[in-house]
């Protein structure tokens, strides 16, 4: 309770200074400057027993599409809210699914703001993807007997550190969660050893192992290959962060060496850097595309730089060897499935923290490549686009590892049914 007050004590005095911070972020992104109403709880509808999913940017958003489509399905007479934290994630939700589910960002976890918010919403029940632990927010649930799912939990090692200096907030904000869904044995043991009830943990799988590839994505990946050029051997680099692009054209300068006509796809993780990067790699003396602004990649094109939103899935069917960005920068990685789903060989960095499980069974099955440098990822790049069969044996092992751990889905589905019911 102490615990408590003295958190929301110190977010009301940071709430100026958080503001604050939205007013510089729109500079680079004017969204930013948009729609504070509802981040403060105030939100433009209202609705009945909702089933609530949060989700807090493209990311998560992106996970969390097979399980909004099936709660769609299976609770046709329920509406669906789905909030989320940044605009490019509020973006992926309106350009996904529309007028089908009602969107709006979540408030900020003070107590007024989240009354506010529930008054208006009344949801039925609350599914908080992967690591979503707001003490006032889940207290104000509890109150109001809304039951809580943490879907998808995960907790890297590292998180928990942090948490464990606030052990006594955050184990109180555990006991109001009504299900914990792990993805691993070893996250379900770090948030017991948060102070989980251990009556509410339960290991159900990474719920990214059950993504649905879209039905056209064949016939679109393939026209992409046309205007990238048919021949042209392509890697990708993808979800790349800052103090991560420098390393990754330095590569590529040893690539092109040995392959003149390789082709790399660049997709930074945030928008707000799209800019920025192209303008890196123009001063590397590299001819840019970029995908916004429909440009035509010539043979003399060298980067093809993918700043849209939502079209990953599309750049890795296009490409020959993905690299997995956040990975070469301790940022923790990001989803290696999505290009290991499509078959491709996966290489990524030694920073995966915030995959640990995941990128340990992918090289326990000898279905990716991990790097430490530059020069490690120039040699493997090189090492593919030279050996062909390599190439695909290594993809089809990946492709197997996904479809054999799929299930999670299914799981975490019945146990949202078991408690709205």
């Amino acid at each position: 309770m102490i615990g408590r007050f003295l958190y929301t004590v110190s977010l009301t005095l940071a709430l100026p200074l958080i503001l604050l911070r939205l007013l510089v972020r729109g500079f680079r992104a004017p969204a930013y400057w948009q729609r504070w109403g509802e981040r403060l709880g105030f939100v433009p509808f209202t609705l009945s027993k909702c089933i609530w999913v949060h989700a807090v940017s493209v990311g998560e958003v992106q996970a969390a599409i097979p399980l909004i489509r099936a709660l769609q399905q299976r609770f046709p007479n329920h509406s669906v809210l789905v909030t989320t934290i940044t605009p490019t994630g509020s973006q992926r939700v309106q350009e996904l699914f529309g007028t089908t589910v009602w969107h709006c960002y979540l408030p900020y976890d003070l107590p007024l703001a989240v009354s506010h918010f529930l008054k208006k919403v009344q949801p039925q029940i609350l599914i908080l993807m992967e690591t979503e632990l707001w003490p006032n927010l889940l207290q104000a649930c509890h109150q109001r007997a809304i039951p809580v799912i943490l879907a998808n939990a995960r907790l890297s090692a590292r998180s928990m550190k942090g948490y464990q200096r606030v052990r006594s907030l955050i184990q109180a904000a555990l006991a109001n969660i009504t299900v914990i869904t792990a993805q691993s044995v070893a996250d379900a043991d770090r948030f017991l050893a948060l102070g989980a009830q251990t009556a509410t943990v339960q290991v159900t799988g990474n719920i990214k192992f059950d993504l649905q590839l879209p039905s056209d994505l064949s016939a679109q990946s393939h026209e992409l290959r046309q205007q990238l050029g048919a021949v042209r051997p392509i890697w990708i680099a993808a979800s790349t962060h800052e103090g991560e692009e420098e390393l990754i054209l330095d590569a590529f300068a040893q690539i092109k060496q040995q392959f003149p006509t390789v082709l790399l796809i660049l997709v930074p993780r945030h928008p707000e850097r799209f800019q920025r990067v192209a303008t890196l790699c123009e001063r590397r003396g590299y001819l840019v595309a970029r995908r916004s602004q429909d440009a035509i990649c010539t043979p003399t094109v060298a980067i093809y730089l993918g700043d849209t939103l939502g079209e990953l899935l599309l750049f890795y069917a296009a490409s020959d060897i993905a690299f997995v960005g956040g990975s070469l920068v301790p940022t923790g990685g990001h989803n290696m499935l999505e290009p290991a789903a499509l078959g491709l060989t996966v290489i990524m960095g030694t920073y995966v923290f915030n995959f640990a499980e995941i990128s340990q069974q992918l090289l326990a099955n000898k279905a990716a490549v991990q790097i430490a440098n530059a020069k490690q990822l120039a040699q493997v790049v090189l090492h593919f686009l030279e050996d062909h069969n390599l190439r695909q044996e290594i993809g089809k092992k990946a492709a197997n590892f996904v479809d054999n751990n799929r299930g999670a889905l299914a799981r975490l589905l019945t146990i949202i049914t078991e408690i709205t019911h």
